[in-house]
C-alpha cells in the first residue's frame, strides 16, 4: 500500500523552480501549494494546513530563514525543508538550528526531491502520530485520575471501614470509618507497611492470613472478638483478568445494632410465647372441664367458665393487634392526617376504657375545655395512641385507684396527660420507655400481662405525628404520661376554661 499523500507548500520566487516541483510532487499524489514571497506564504499558512513546507533560501524581501521562523511559530508540527543553491556546512547547521529538518541543494534531480520530501512526510506522520500517543495517553491518565478520585471518594463516604492491601501484604487504602471503628486516633495505620498488630485486632489480621492461604475461597466473614461495638469482618480477594490474586479488600461493619435487634427478637418471641401459652392452655383446661362434663349440671358454672375463656380470647386479640400495628407502622403505613378535634376522640377513649376500669374498681375522668385547638392528625392513630396509655394507666394501677385525662391548650402544642395512682415507674427505666419489645419488670408488674408493645407503638405514632412523649413518675405513687402535639394551623381559637364543678367522668 503506497503512503497517503501529502499537503506540501513551496515557497520559491522562481516561476520554473516553483512550476517544476509541483508537477514532480502532484505526479506523486501530492496536494501541492506554490508561494512566490515569503510574504505570501506567511499569508497563506495556518495551524495544521500543510504537512511539509519547502522553503527557498534566498528570495527577495524576507529570506528562507526568516520565513522559516514565522512559519514555525504557527504550526511547530509542520516538517520544513530547506531548497538552496549555496549549499554548505554552515548553511545546514543555520537551516536545523532554526527548525529545518533537512535541506535540498540546487539543482536536484527529481528523485532526489521526491527522496527527500517522502523523508519528510514520513517524519511528520511519525510526529503526527507520536503526539496522538501523547494525547491519548493524557485522556488515559485523566481518566484514570478520575476514577481513581472517584473510587477514593465513595470509599471515604462509607459508612463502613474499608482496608485494602497489595499481593505483598502492604496496607494501600483505608477510609476514615475504619479508624473510628477501630477507635484509632493519634497513632494512624502507615500506607506501604503490613498493618500493624498493634493496631489492627489480632483475628482481623488471622482472618487476613487465612484469606491469602487459601486459593480457593474469594470471600469470608466472621464477627470480630471484643466489644461493644461488635464488629463483623468481610475479606474479600482482588483478583486481575487473570485470575491471579492481587490483594485482599476487608470490610468492617458494626453489627452491635444487629446483635442488639437479634437479642431483643429473641426476648420477644420468648415474651410472645409465653403470652399466648399461658390463654391457649387456660382455655384449653375450661373446654376440658365442660367436654368431661364436669360442670354440665349447673348453667352458671358453664356461663362463668364461657366468661373466662372469651375473657382470654379478647387478650390473645389484643396481642394480636399489638402486633399487626407495631407492624404496620414500622413499615411506613399510609395516614389520612386533616385537622382533627381531639376532643372527640379522648370522649371516646375514656367510653371505650370503661369495662376494663370497672373491673379494676379504677374510676376515669376526662378533664377537656369545650373547645381545643386542632391537631393535625390521623384520627385512627389519635385513637390508638389514647387508647394504649389509657389502657396502660388503668392496668398498672391500684386497686380502687384512678385515672385521670386532661387536655389544655399549651404554648405552640395541644397537651394532653394522662395520670394515674398506679405502681410508678423506677427512675432508672423511665429512659427506656418506649424502646421496642421493652417491659419494666417489678414484682408489682410480674402479674400483668402485655409485650412491651403499646408504648413503642404511642412513638412511633408521635415521630410521625411531630408530637412529643413526656414521662414523669414516682414508684408507689403513679405516673404522668404528657403528650404534646403541634397545633394546627387551622387551630381554633383559646381554649375556654369549664365551670368549677365535678369533672366528666366515666
Amino acid at each position: 500500500m503506497s503512503d497517503p499523500a501529502g499537503r506540501i507548500l513551496v515557497v520559491d520566487d522562481e516561476p520554473g523552480m516553483r512550476e517544476g516541483c509541483r508537477r514532480l510532487l502532484a505526479a506523486e499524489g501530492h496536494e501541492v501549494t506554490l508561494a512566490e514571497s515569503g510574504e505570501q506564504a506567511v499569508a497563506l499558512f495556518a495551524p495544521g494546513r500543510f504537512d511539509v513546507a519547502l522553503i527557498d533560501l534566498k528570495m527577495p524581501g524576507i529570506s528562507g530563514i526568516e520565513v522559516l521562523e514565522r512559519l514555525r511559530r504557527v504550526d511547530p508540527e509542520c516538517t520544513y525543508l530547506i531548497v538552496t543553491a549555496y549549499a554548505s556546512l554552515e548553511t545546514a547547521v543555520t537551516a536545523t538550528r532554526n527548525g529545518a529538518y533537512d535541506y535540498v541543494p540546487k539543482p536536484f534531480t527529481p528523485d532526489e526531491l521526491i527522496s527527500v520530501v517522502n523523508r519528510a512526510l514520513a517524519l511528520h506522520r511519525l510526529r503526527a502520530e507520536a503526539a496522538e500517543l501523547r494525547r491519548q495517553a493524557e485522556r488515559n491518565l485523566l481518566l484514570i485520575s478520575t476514577e481513581q478520585s472517584r473510587i477514593r471518594t465513595i470509599i471515604h463516604s462509607m459508612a463502613d471501614g474499608v482496608m485494602v492491601t497489595n499481593r505483598d501484604r502492604m496496607l494501600v487504602l483505608y477510609n476514615p470509618a475504619l479508624l473510628r471503628l477501630l477507635g484509632l486516633k493519634a497513632d494512624l495505620p502507615d500506607l506501604g507497611k503490613p498493618p500493624s498488630p498493634d493496631l489492627f485486632p489480632a483475628d482481623l489480621l488471622a482472618l487476613m492470613e487465612e484469606m491469602y492461604a487459601a486459593a480457593d475461597v474469594s470471600m469470608l466473614s466472621r464477627e470480630l472478638a471484643g466489644g461493644p461495638p461488635y464488629l463483623a469482618a468481610t475479606i474479600s480477594v482482588v483478583r486481575d483478568e487473570a485470575r491471579d490474586p492481587l490483594g485482599l479488600v476487608a470490610v468492617i461493619r458494626d453489627v452491635t445494632e444487629a446483635k442488639s435487634l437479634q437479642q431483643r427478637m429473641g426476648e420477644f418471641v420468648s415474651l410472645v410465647a409465653h403470652e399466648l401459652r399461658s390463654p391457649l392452655g387456660a382455655i384449653a383446661q375450661y373446654l376440658d372441664v365442660i367436654l368431661a362434663g364436669i360442670a354440665s349440671g349447673s348453667p352458671d358454672k358453664e356461663r362463668q367458665i364461657l366468661a373466662r375463656c372469651r375473657a382470654r380470647v379478647q387478650g390473645l386479640s389484643q396481642l394480636v393487634r399489638d402486633l399487626l400495628d407495631f407492624s404496620r407502622l414500622g413499615h411506613g403505613a399510609s395516614r389520612r392526617m386533616a385537622p382533627l378535634d381531639l376532643r372527640e376522640v379522648l370522649e371516646e377513649t375514656a367510653a371505650f376504657s370503661a369495662a376494663p376500669a370497672a373491673q379494676k374498681q379504677v374510676s376515669v375522668a376526662l378533664r377537656c375545655p369545650s373547645r381545643l385547638p386542632l391537631v393535625e392528625a390521623d384520627r385512627e392513630e389519635m385513637r390508638r395512641l389514647f387508647t394504649n396509655l389509657v389502657d396502660n394507666a388503668i392496668k398498672y394501677n391500684r386497686q380502687g385507684g384512678s385515672v385521670e385525662i386532661v387536655a389544655r391548650d399549651g404554648d405552640g402544642f395541644l397537651v394532653v396527660e394522662v395520670i394515674d395512682t398506679g405502681v410508678g415507674i423506677p427512675r432508672g427505666a423511665i429512659a427506656r420507655l418506649g424502646e421496642t419489645f421493652y417491659r419494666v419488670r417489678s414484682p408489682e408488674t410480674l402479674a400483668i400481662p402485655g409485650t412491651g408493645l403499646g408504648l413503642s407503638i404511642c412513638k412511633q405514632i408521635l415521630d410521625a405525628h411531630n408530637g412529643h412523649l413526656e414521662v414523669e413518675s414516682e414508684q408507689g405513687r403513679g405516673s404522668t404520661f404528657r403528650v404534646l402535639l403541634p397545633k394546627s394551623q387551622w387551630a381554633a381559637g383559646p381554649a375556654q376554661t369549664p365551670a368549677p364543678g365535678p369533672p366528666d367522668s366515666t
